[in-house]
């Protein structure tokens, strides 16, 4: 059944989230010592060690060439955008701060499912997605006296993203999750090699980086895997506003592990992109329960 569907899809992007800030916390901890780009390439190793034998494991090695199927890679070559695009927030703001900001890319999915393909999104949306837009914008606090210039990075994660997001769709049927998961984090990592050797200053790494890259690598498999099935399982305009609860997981990783506490325009803002996500679910669930064709098989 579809609604069964849209609940699974949405446990799952609850469960991805939780994944993704896990993965970003053990990162943050290593940036704090080592270059970004490294900090990718080692967590790309891990995280592909911790794929490969899970591939095998399931049977997935004869699907490898569909890790390459130019859809896949398109989606991949998206991710590669966002990730390099956070890492180098990450290591200058306060993960709830850029985690919040990243938060618009739901918004992104919908204005972006409208535009390249005609799903209806109605003026309603549209001013969520401006609200949303705007809860971002007192989080950066572009005009304020602690605002960083990394912020913009926060929304080019988000538009990387969302293009992952909505080219999820484009994936053939029948590729499985864990190949699309692997050719994510080849994909990266060498993109990564290539950020590291053009811009950085590599250092030698430490067995303290090693075991939170391990870490790292294992909720980065995971995280990869549960985003790509919600998209799979439920429609976009179901799925994307549950991406909120990054900032929930994000806000408690800031303040347990990094001592972070967003100061009140921050805190409004977050409060603004989850309440716009939640409308937007409501109203979905609404414009479904009027819709007697939206609940069939």
């Amino acid at each position: 059944m579809a609604i069964s569907n849209n609940l699974r899809g949405i446990g799952a992007i609850i469960v991805a989230t939780g994944a993704f800030v896990a993965n970003d916390s053990c990162m943050k901890l290593a940036l704090e010592d080592a270059p970004p780009f490294q900090v990718l390439i080692m967590r790309g190793v891990a995280a592909c060690l911790w794929c490969l034998p899970v591939l095998f494991l399931f049977g997935l090695g004869r699907d490898l060439p569909k890790a390459f199927h130019p859809w896949v890679v398109l989606r991949s070559l998206s991710e590669v955008f966002a990730i390099l695009s956070f890492i180098l927030a990450l290591g200058q703001m306060p993960i709830a701060d850029v985690t919040a900001i990243a938060q618009i890319a739901p918004f992104i999915v919908l204005l972006g499912m409208w535009l390249f393909f005609g799903e209806k999104v109605g003026g309603l949306r549209m001013a969520l997605v401006g609200l949303g837009i705007t809860g971002a914008l007192l989080v950066a606090q572009p005009a304020g006296d602690s605002a960083s210039p990394f912020a913009i990075f926060g929304f080019f994660t988000a538009v990387g993203a969302a293009g992952r997001d909505i080219l999820s769709r484009k994936v053939p049927e029948g590729t499985p999750a864990l190949i699309v998961t692997f050719s994510t984090l080849l994909i990266v990592m060498l993109s990564a090699i290539v950020c590291s050797l053009l811009f950085e200053t590599q250092v030698a790494p430490t067995w303290r980086h090693g075991g939170l890259m391990a870490i790292a690598g294992f909720f980065l498999m995971c995280g990869h895997a549960f985003v790509f099935m919600a998209y799979r399982l439920a429609p976009a305009r179901v799925v994307a506003p549950f991406n909120y609860s990054f900032m929930l997981w994000a806000g408690l990783s800031g303040y347990l592990i990094f001592n972070e506490t967003p100061n009140t325009l921050a805190i409004a803002g977050m409060a603004l992109i989850m309440l716009a996500g939640l409308a937007v679910v409501m109203l979905e669930g609404r414009t479904r329960q009027g819709d007697p064709a939206a609940i069939k098989t």
